[in-house]
């Protein structure tokens, strides 16, 4: 498959590269920092960002969210299908 944009550097304002399915952890910070979410099923999600503010969101299905979290916490989530994309 050819990429024309492959030589482009990528920026905070690019489209994400990489997507990933999360399984909410009150434990565990993901493998990647978001750039955005996104939700299959609306609901809150409870995140802390990469600032550290820990914060509890609402998510409407399928609308990408841009926001850089570093965790999503179980407890305080009721969305559904969470997909973090960076």
């Amino acid at each position: 498959m050819a990429d024309k944009f492959s030589s482009h550097v990528s920026s905070i304002n690019s489209p994400p590269e990489n997507i990933f399915g999360v399984t909410p952890d009150d434990g565990a910070d993901l493998p990647n920092a978001s750039r955005a979410l996104n939700v299959a099923q609306s609901g809150t999600v409870r995140v802390t960002t990469v600032g550290g503010d820990t914060e509890t969101l609402f998510l409407a299905a399928g609308i990408a969210f841009p926001v850089r979290v570093q965790r999503i916490w179980s407890s305080g989530t009721s969305a559904t299908g969470i997909v973090a994309m960076f």
